[in-house]
């Protein structure tokens, strides 16, 4: 699945194609989404509430001939034993949440396809005109996404040197300024002094 971009409406720099707040100069892109999903919950609720209620389906356990010897029911018990063993070692590991795994899928998007930071994707997982996923999904999917974030800053350093036709310090304040991209010191000073001259 490619990512696709379109430009800002007011700062006309790359953005995702669904993002809702631009996370360069930080405006609302308005758009129908919003009444794509009203629509799409409302047909959902018409459609379970007019839905007839599924049967429910039983399956049975296999009885066990009695002509067979007791070693052969011995064998079948260990056997349902191991299985429910192995099913409550399955069931240790935590679920991850629909919520979690939708930020995560997210904080990928924007990492791959608009170089952003770690404080950037969470800022822009978190605002109220961005994502607005809750404060512990974005902590969760910044600190599950596999991401090279030095990587990420020399690619939005590249993209300012190209575009903007920005000073190397112009560039390197870009990165780190809590009204830019947000980037640490170490991944900025990592992108300008990997820039090509």
């Amino acid at each position: 699945m490619e990512n696709e971009t379109k430009k800002c409406k007011h700062c006309k720099t790359d953005i995702l194609k669904d993002a809702k707040v631009c996370p360069n100069c930080k405006k609302k892109q308005g758009g129908k989404l919003k009444w794509i999903i009203i629509a799409v919950v409302v047909l959902g609720v018409i459609g379970a509430a007019m839905g007839g209620g599924k049967g429910s389906t039983t399956t049975q356990e296999p009885k066990v001939s009695d002509n067979k010897d007791k070693s052969d029911n011995d064998k079948v018990n260990e056997t349902k034993e191991e299985t429910k063993e192995e099913t409550k070692d399955q069931t240790a590991e935590p679920e991850v949440s629909t919520e979690f795994k939708n930020a995560l899928k997210k904080a990928e998007q924007y990492s791959d396809t608009m170089h952003m930071s770690k404080q950037g994707i969470y800022d822009q997982l978190t605002s109220e005109y961005g994502e607005k996923f809750s404060a512990e999904a974005a902590q969760y999917a910044v600190d599950n996404l596999q991401a090279d974030y030095k990587k990420n800053a020399l690619e939005k350093a590249k993209e300012y040197q190209e575009t903007m036709s920005m000073s190397l310090e112009a560039i390197k304040d870009q990165l780190i300024s809590e009204y830019g991209e947000k980037f640490t010191q170490e991944e900025a000073d990592y992108a300008i002094a990997n820039l090509p001259q």
